[in-house]
């Protein structure tokens, strides 16, 4: 069964933006796994501007599930994530100043840092992911870098299914079939949703893990927290 992840990053946003504590972000994440989540995932970046480095200590102790932290490995990132040793790193090249990520590593050209960061990483016993376009290379890469994982930026996938599915799920496919060949993991997430993650996962039913924030967020708002994470979970049947 593919597991679902949610990611509480946009709870975040929204407390950050009138301060206090309002919403809970650590009641969210508990509620998350209470109606099924399978695992919670955060996204810290330098500014703080939604999940906050003192939430992911904080988080740590009360995730009774698997959990996710995603980011950039500046030295900070990679601190943090040894201080608390998460089930998962998963590593996202995305920078200072971006709204939300955009792309995958190129796992040929940063081989080096990635294994070493990698290395360190699975030292203190931690899997690593490492965030790549649908690309068979990128997936060769991050092989031969030593990440137990992949996960599939699926943007792509998400902006064009409604206008051609077939065509947009082809590259994940293959990407994901590469992943497999080589014994690595598969994890997919950014931009999957209500209408197009049915689909995604009878194509692909075979990977572990998708982290979904901005989607389910949205949908709660209308739905409610209990019954859109019944949803999602229903479309990973």
């Amino acid at each position: 069964m593919t597991k679902l992840s949610v990611n509480v990053n946009k709870v975040a946003t929204l407390r950050n933006a009138r301060g206090g504590n309002n919403p809970d972000v650590l009641k969210v994440a508990a509620d998350c796994e209470r109606f099924g989540a399978q695992g919670i995932t955060v996204h810290p970046r330098p500014d703080e501007r939604h999940i906050r480095y003192q939430d992911v200590r904080e988080l740590k102790p009360r995730i009774a599930t698997e959990f996710n932290i995603e980011g950039n490995p500046i030295p900070s990132y990679i601190d943090l994530v040894l201080e608390t040793c998460p089930t998962q790193v998963t590593l996202v090249p995305d920078g200072n100043d971006q709204i939300t990520s955009n792309q995958g590593w190129d796992t040929v050209a940063n081989e080096t840092f990635l294994t070493d960061v990698i290395g360190r990483f699975k030292e203190a016993g931690i899997r690593t992911s490492i965030f790549v376009n649908a690309c068979p290379r990128m997936v060769e890469g991050a092989h031969k870098c030593g990440a137990d994982r992949v996960e599939l930026y699926t943007e792509p996938y998400a902006a064009n299914y409604a206008r051609r599915r077939e065509e947009a799920i082809r590259p994940f496919v293959e990407a994901a079939e590469a992943a497999r060949e080589m014994g690595l993991g598969l994890n997919a997430g950014h931009d999957l949703s209500l209408e197009n993650l049915t689909f995604f996962h009878q194509m692909i039913p075979w990977a572990d893990e998708v982290s979904i924030g901005h989607a389910l967020i949205c949908d709660a708002l209308y739905l409610g927290l209990e019954e859109t994470i019944r949803r999602y979970l229903q479309c990973l049947k």
